[in-house]
């Protein structure tokens, strides 16, 4: 519980630090500057027996005799089972302001039932984005995450080996038709939209160059006029607006994941006057059927008598625990600690305090 009530405590400090100024660049995402998805769908040769089974996965021989055909080599009619391909989907994000000539890195995925992409080379493939257009061709070799070791009787997999990365595998052959500095009005857009927020970036920035210069429009956006700004370009505008310090407003939340047993609480949250019961119950059942044998000699059956035991036990050391109104988080904290519960008892309190209507706060459960 110790290493819990840290924990904790260390995510108070955390969160406080929130308070202070935040850059607006690292707040807001600026309309325009974006990145754009790809996918592509390709082969990895020179696996070691690992690709994909082609009577399970006929796309693979398909692509593979395309691309033997488009080298030359006619294979139609043939009959080949090779076990060191697997067919792949390699997915990249195209950066905003890419140039052609640029490189990007690019996500390796297997589609069919390959056992392992190590040592596996990607041949080259197209990607293309949501318009149908290619934008960046990859190829390269696939650094797999994971290991798979198997025998005749076992079989031990670390990691995703059918995942794997290009560093800088892709190159960028089309750039987006986007041109920056035609653009008079930008919008800022919160990414995690508040309308205090909005409003003290939209103060900040007309203090920095002028009334007028930002307006909300919601509480997700502040539209920046560019022209009123008088700076040589919208980037050199958007490099003083980025640095400009705010400070911002987050609501009160608590998240918990009931995978691991985590729990974050803000600052802000607060719980009403509330009482706070934790108690162990242990229900035991056991099955002890008894069996009667008729007399020798007899024409009788046997017969199963059911015979069951239920215990219902408490466990000693249940308190009661009362939280008082308007309780910050330190007090929150130090009231369910007192109760001498594990974090996974705490997420189970803290979701019947909020059943109550005393918890004070967004509660998210992951």
């Amino acid at each position: 519980m110790r290493i819990f009530t840290l924990l904790v405590l260390a995510l108070s400090v955390a969160t406080s630090a929130l308070a202070t100024p935040i850059r607006i660049k690292d707040l807001v995402e600026f309309d325009g500057v974006r990145g754009n998805d790809l996918v592509g769908y390709g082969l990895v040769v020179g696996l070691n027996g690992t690709g994909d089974g082609l009577r399970n996965a006929p796309f693979t021989e398909e692509i593979m005799v395309n691309i033997l055909e488009r080298l030359g080599v006619n294979v139609t009619g043939e009959q080949f089972r090779p076990q060191n391909v697997a067919a792949v989907i390699v997915t990249a994000t195209l950066p905003p302001f890419a140039r052609q000539g640029g490189q990007i890195d690019v996500t390796v995925s297997a589609i069919g039932d390959a056992d392992s992409l190590l040592g596996g080379t990607l041949v080259m493939t197209p990607l293309t984005a949501a318009d149908g257009e290619i934008y960046a061709v990859a190829q390269g070799a696939v650094i797999a995450g994971g290991a798979s070791v198997e025998g005749d009787g076992a079989e031990i997999v670390q990691g995703v080996p059918t995942a794997g990365v290009i560093p800088t595998g892709a190159r960028v052959e089309r750039e987006v038709a986007f041109d920056f500095t035609e653009m008079g009005q930008i919008r800022l857009a919160l990414r995690s939209p508040d309308f205090t927020t909005a409003a003290r970036i939209e103060v900040a920035i007309n203090t920095e160059f002028g009334r007028g210069v930002a307006a909300m429009l919601d509480a997700g956006t502040v539209l920046l006029d560019i022209e009123r700004t008088h700076a040589p370009s919208p980037a050199h505008a958007i490099t003083r607006v980025e640095n400009i310090l705010v400070e911002p407003e987050t609501r009160a939340r608590v998240v918990v994941d009931q995978r691991s047993g985590t729990i974050v609480m803000g600052e802000d949250v607060r719980i009403s006057r509330v009482a706070v019961a934790q108690g162990n119950l242990t229900l035991r059942i056991e099955e002890a059927p008894i069996a009667l044998q008729p007399n020798p000699f007899s024409e009788g059956e046997t017969v199963v008598l059911p015979r069951t035991e239920a215990a219902l036990i408490e466990e000693p050391g249940s308190r009661l625990a009362e939280v008082s109104g308007g309780t910050s988080l330190s007090e929150v904290v130090g009231a369910l600690n007192a109760l001498g519960v594990s974090p996974r008892d705490m997420i189970d309190i803290l979701a019947s305090i909020e059943a109550a209507g005393a918890l004070h706060a967004e509660f998210i459960v992951r």
